[in-house]
């Protein structure tokens, strides 16, 4: 029953019962009734005019509206005019008195029918329209949350239509607990602001649906991209699962793909978490079901999605095999969308959901069928390829192996495989050019005749005997009827009919015009063309194997030298040439002991002639892979054409002049140690491929595409600053941190000064031996030059200096040596500066200052003068640090 009344606005107090009511049109209304209701109108229309959400029209409802009548609570419904029906779209979850409600949830959750006579008065009417909830709750079709609201204290509803474009659009409900407590004043209000509260709902409907598609386009842009990577049918699955959850989180799916019969589907990807037992998730995952199964075949000729329920389909008598799986695993509604890459139908997807987002699921789904499509081709290139491998590959296998256990494993399957046959015997020409002795046989097609196999196959025979001597005179091979030559007498007869095989075909191994042996295969019907060409290829494998059995004798000698190498090699190159004991050497002895032992990769930096190489070497030869030789590079010398090949191999064929495989440096070093020298010298694109094997610790050959398994100890050298080098561009940064696991720094010559003495020793008596010149005695002078040149080629440029001395000696004794003098730029170097004592700075100082006097020691502008010490300060000086009128005058 439609209720009016009469509530004074006193600002939320609560209001005093009326004695009794009057209608509407008996209220007087004043100029300020009117004046007051266009300042709240105004004031409400502003506030409704800065909505952008939900949470700003509930704000208006609590605050502003509240603030000024009383009501309990405010809330928004819509209609779906797909059903016909109405639902709650803005809640005022704080403030409603039916949270507590038991059945709060249901009345959030349910759809509300338009055809109800309640809703239906509220259509009709004009204006905001009252009930008291006690008159209509329980009247036939009433909604039920009007109880549930009674039931929490509301008294009275007030209902207003929210229109769009001369439509209905939805409710504005306002709850009161207090009967008869809507005002004039408040009606009037409501009903000035409803086309306000209309537009903002609808502004709220627009921004939450562009908002929506925004979402959905970045994801499916996202999801795009993802599916971009994705190599294999794992990460399809992983890929598609994590979409799906934007659709129904939680959600099985199953991608069925049409198999080549087309006219089955089988499982492709899935994911099926709710199989109650493994029994039907194995009937799932290995089952094939027909398409035109009243249902797949629905959803590949659906250009959108489809719905199914899975019990109302089993009602109708579909008989789909999948059906009672899915009911069993508690999957009620399901969706099926075809996956199509063009015209081609490539599967479907079934996914557990019970509603559809139709725009944001067919743009999934066009992400997948692309995917599926570019898996799919690859698999079918793979299946061709291993086919053709099969059919066109047996000639290059058989020729490759090098042993008899490799050849009749070759044999055996291409003859299973190909012809359907098996081997009975192949005989080879010894070298003395007449008898044949068996090669390969298969013993298990003589089950039936043992004892006369073995006695058969364990005679000697020559080329001249019968069947073996019309074999080898033949061009295309022979065909023995195992009938006829039982019949015949044939010794060989009696033992090929023990098979129940009835023919014997025998072919000639050639190898160019080279008789080589025989081949003998029982069958009942060969192709002759197609066992030629076996035939020649198995010819060619059994002519390498005897070749490479004869150089089985060989490879023990070249073990031996081998040996001899690697010894004479450790001798060359062992700790002991490491000369040295001074602080800065004992450190970098320190380092190689704690690192030695790891598989760590070691970066060595110095000037050029500090001896890096040596440093390498002796921590490969005190490493457990000390008995593998270890692998240089000179990263300088490498061309840049040729850096990937030389590192990495190449395949033969894969580029202009690889006329052969070549193993590359990193592939060489397997198990061993790879030093990189001058690593600083690299290029930049070298520098990434380098990069990726020290992170994979594989590789790939140039053209190949076999990945190669490494285990690489890696030491890498350089003499430039590889932070600069960082810091310049022109090395990676990332390079760098993978190669300074543990660098190790050699100290130049010049700062390790008490070393100079012990290397010299040891360059004499190494240079002395080679060139036949012992030396007995090295002069003083020639002691003070190596202690006061700077070393800027540091131990290397020491060592040739010896060698030069010795070449140049006499008497067996190092008189002189031959140091480069000086330069003013030198004297200005650091290195030139540091590696000086007091007196040979002093030295020099007294020598510059008697070329300016002119050699004149005393006097006015004489060398002492200008120094400012006496004369005889300054003669005995020069006697001290041995100044001679040769060094001051030209």
């Amino acid at each position: 029953m439609k209720k009016e009344g009469l509530k004074e606005n006193n600002r939320n107090k609560k209001p005093r019962k009326k004695a009794a009511v009057l209608p509407d049109d008996a209220l007087p209304k004043t100029v300020d009734f009117y004046k007051t209701e266009r300042e709240i109108l105004l004031a409400l229309s502003n506030d409704l005019t800065k909505v952008r959400d939900k949470n700003d029209l509930i704000l208006l409802f609590k605050k502003s509206i509240k603030g000024l009548f009383y009501i309990s609570h405010t809330i928004v419904t819509l209609i779906d005019y797909k059903d016909d029906t109405y639902t709650p779209f803005l809640l005022d979850n704080d403030g409603s008195p039916i949270r507590s409600h038991d059945r709060y949830q249901e009345m959030v959750q349910s759809r509300f029918l338009l055809n109800e006579p309640f809703i239906q008065s509220v259509l009709q009417a004009e204006a905001p329209i009252s009930f008291l909830l006690k008159d209509v709750m329980d009247q036939p079709q009433s909604p039920p949350f009007l109880r549930v609201n009674y039931e929490k204290g509301v008294r009275e509803i007030m209902m207003a239509k929210l229109m769009k474009g001369g439509k209905p659009l939805g409710f504005l409900h306002i709850y009161s607990d207090q009967p008869e407590g809507f005002s004039i004043a408040f009606r009037s209000i409501i009903n000035g602001i409803v086309p306000q509260i209309s537009s903002a709902v609808s502004n709220i409907i627009k921004n939450e649906a562009l908002l929506k598609e925004e979402q959905e386009k970045s994801f499916l842009l996202d999801f795009s991209s993802e599916m971009a990577t994705v190599r294999t049918k794992e990460s399809l699955a992983r890929a598609v699962q994590g979409a799906l959850r934007h659709l129904s989180p939680g959600g099985d799916f199953i991608i069925r793909r049409i198999n080549d019969d087309k006219s089955t589907m089988s499982p492709y990807v899935y994911h099926l978490t709710k199989a109650p037992n493994k029994k039907i998730l194995t009937a799932l995952e290995n089952s094939s079901f027909p398409i035109n199964d009243g249902l797949q075949d629905r959803i590949l000729n659906s250009a959108i999605p489809v719905l199914f329920n899975a019990n109302r389909e089993i009602q109708r008598g579909l008989t789909a095999g999948y059906l009672p799986y899915w009911k069993q695993m508690g999957i009620e509604n399901f969706v099926g969308i075809r996956l199509r890459n063009g015209t081609t139908n490539l599967g479907i997807l079934l996914l557990d959901i019970d509603d559809i987002n139709v725009r944001l699921l067919q743009g999934i789904c066009a992400q997948i069928s692309i995917a599926m499509a570019n898996l799919m081709a690859n698999e079918q290139n793979d299946r061709t390829q291993q086919e053709q491998s099969f059919l066109l590959d047996f000639s290059k296998d058989i020729t490759r192996v090098r042993t008899r256990a490799d050849l009749q494993h070759a044999i055996f399957t291409v003859l299973d495989k190909t012809l359907h046959t098996q081997l009975a015997m192949i005989r080879v020409i010894e070298d003395d050019g007449i008898h044949l002795s068996p090669f390969m046989y298969d013993r298990s097609l003589f089950t039936n005749a043992k004892d006369t196999f073995d006695d058969l196959a364990g005679h000697k025979i020559t080329i001249d005997e019968t069947y073996t001597a019309q074999v080898l005179a033949s061009e295309e091979g022979m065909r023995f009827s195992v009938e006829e030559e039982w019949k015949n007498g044939n010794a060989y007869a009696r033992l090929w009919k023990s098979t129940g095989l009835r023919n014997m075909y025998a072919l000639p191994l050639r190898v160019g015009d080279k008789n080589i042996g025989t081949i003998w295969l029982l069958a009942n019907r060969l192709s002759p063309l197609l066992v030629k060409g076996i035939c020649a290829q198995i010819a060619m494998a059994i002519a390498n194997i005897q070749a490479n059995e004869k150089l089985l004798m060989y490879k023990k000698k070249l073990e031996v030298e081998n040996d001899y190498l690697k010894e004479q090699i450790q001798t060359i190159y062992n700790f002991s040439e490491i000369i040295g004991n001074s602080g800065p050497m004992q450190r970098v002895y320190r380092l190689i002991s704690l690192v030695a032992d790891s598989n760590t990769t070691v970066l060595i930096s110095g000037e050029t002639g500090t001896g890096k190489e040596l440093i390498a070497r002796a921590i490969h030869n005190a490493s457990s892979r000390k008995d593998k030789l270890m692998v240089k590079v000179n990263c300088a010398a490498l061309p840049t054409s040729l850096i990937e090949s030389e590192l990495f191999g190449h395949e033969r064929g894969a580029f202009t002049g690889a006329i052969d495989r070549r193993i590359g440096k990193f592939e060489l070093a397997n198990n061993s140690t790879l030093f990189l020298d001058e690593i600083g010298e690299l290029p930049l694109d070298a520098q990434a491929k380098l990069l990726r094997v020290i992170q994979e610790r594989e590789l790939e050959r140039i053209g190949g595409k076999q990945t190669i398994k490494l285990d690489v100890r890696l030491i890498v050298a350089t003499n430039r600053s590889l932070e600069e080098e960082v810091k310049a561009g022109r090395f990676r940064a990332d390079l760098y941190f993978r190669l300074n696991v543990f660098p190790i720094h050699l100290p130049p010559l010049r700062e390790r000064a008490e070393d100079i003495e012990p290397l010299t020793h040891f360059f004499v008596q190494k240079y002395a031996r080679s060139a036949g010149r012992p030396i007995k005695d090295i002069s003083p002078q020639v002691w003070h030059k190596l202690r006061s040149y700077a070393w800027p080629g540091n131990v290397r440029e020491l060592e040739h200096f010896i060698e030069r001395s010795i070449i140049l000696s006499e008497d067996g004794k190092i008189a002189d040596v031959y140091i480069p003098e000086v330069t003013a730029e030198d004297k200005k170097s650091a290195a030139y500066s540091a590696s000086r004592s007091l007196d040979e700075v002093e030295r020099d100082y007294i020598i510059e200052t008697l070329k300016r006097c002119g050699g004149k020691i005393s006097g006015a502008g004489g060398a002492a003068d200008i120094l400012k010490i006496p004369g005889n300060t300054l003669h005995s000086k020069m006697k001290k640090l041995g100044i001679n009128k040769s060094d001051y005058f030209s």
